[in-house]
């Protein structure tokens, strides 16, 4: 049997660690409310595919008659709908060779990998739902989803590089954006992301009020996460951006999010990690492999599987393709928007 920092390898234990490992973004986009675990969708994925669908029902209406005794009264059959997402699966593995351990004194690549190891596929996972934004946010809405145009607000330079005060994000500027979008169901919306920039152009206007703990030491230490609006604020460099030339401007796409907003659930896994042994290659070296099958649904939203190119599972440029996504709910319930400016 393989071994584990000198003891056989117990994947049951190695899953529940890795699974629980602390992350402090991850950790932040779950407890804002913008994802969130879907039993009924995790039910739905228990049993294997790659495809699921879930049902809505619409807001009801109807033109209500005058009740005077004479007139007779209608009644309206509710409407339904339905959006359907995709299972992606990734896998990724790490070795430790034999030749580092015994060259390099008290090396332990193998530690130094396994402690990683969440905080990895917390950052794949993270950038595969930027992917899906800048999908659906792709997406130009006509007919009955026209109202998506709405949850975009661009006010980045057409052109040139002379950025002006109202080309960055200001003190009203991400209200306006909601109020735009979604107009009086603002109070949906709980989480900002941002690049970096942003957030210190907003800092230098006293408009981010970033957290602070206090560590067992009793030293207080400022976290990457701050609020703005009552919205938490998630600091990442990942978000969607250009870099600034001679001839155009950087431009920064900030993301606003609500409850719920993207849907999360896990797919089963045989063997979700295991370690393989090679005696031969590189003079002998242990592997760590991990596997992941999940889902990640902007909620509102449908993915329809590529007609070509496509396997078991959609790769990145497939989920970031936004002609692979079309809207499906009235977008005033979507709560999602994005705000494009040069900081």
């Amino acid at each position: 049997m393989a071994t584990y920092l000198n003891y056989p390898f117990d994947p049951e234990l190695f899953n529940y660690n890795w699974a629980n490992e602390k992350d402090p973004t991850l950790t932040a986009i779950l407890d804002s409310g913008a994802v969130v675990r879907n039993a009924d969708l995790e039910r739905l994925i228990a049993n294997g595919s790659d495809t699921y669908t879930l049902p809505f029902y619409k807001t009801i209406g109807g033109t209500p008659e005058n009740y005077d005794g004479a007139t007779d009264i209608t009644v309206s059959d509710p409407t339904a709908s339905s959006q359907s997402g995709i299972v992606y699966g990734r896998a990724h593995g790490w070795k430790e060779k034999d030749f580092i351990v015994d060259y390099n004194s008290g090396a332990d690549p193998l530690r130094q990998i396994t402690s990683q190891v969440a905080k990895y596929w917390s950052k794949v996972r993270q950038g595969i739902l930027v992917k899906e934004l800048e999908a659906v946010f792709g997406i130009t809405g006509s007919g009955a989803s026209a109202d998506w145009n709405n949850h975009t607000t661009d006010i980045s330079l057409a052109s040139g590089t002379s950025v002006q005060a109202a080309n960055k994000l200001g003190a009203t500027t991400v209200g306006d954006a909601i109020q735009k979008a979604v107009g009086d169901a603002a109070d949906q919306f709980s989480l900002a992301i941002m690049h970096s920039k942003v957030a210190a152009n907003l800092a230098g206007l006293d408009l981010l009020e970033y957290r602070k703990y206090t560590d067992e030491m009793g030293v207080q230490r400022t976290l990457r996460i701050a609020d703005i609006n009552g919205m938490t604020v998630i600091i990442d460099d990942g978000v969607t951006h250009t870099a600034g030339t001679a001839e155009a401007a950087a431009e920064y796409t900030t993301y606003l999010c609500g409850l719920g907003a993207i849907q999360y659930a896990p797919a089963p896994v045989k063997t979700p990690s295991e370690l393989s042994r090679d005696a031969l290659d590189d003079g002998g070296y242990t592997a760590l492999i991990t596997r992941v099958r999940e889902t990640l649904h902007p909620n509102g939203f449908t993915f329809t599987k590529p007609g070509s190119g496509y396997t078991a599972s959609p790769t990145d440029v497939q989920l970031a393709a936004y002609a692979n996504w079309s809207v499906v709910a009235d977008p005033k319930n979507i709560a999602l928007a994005r705000i494009i400016s040069n900081g």
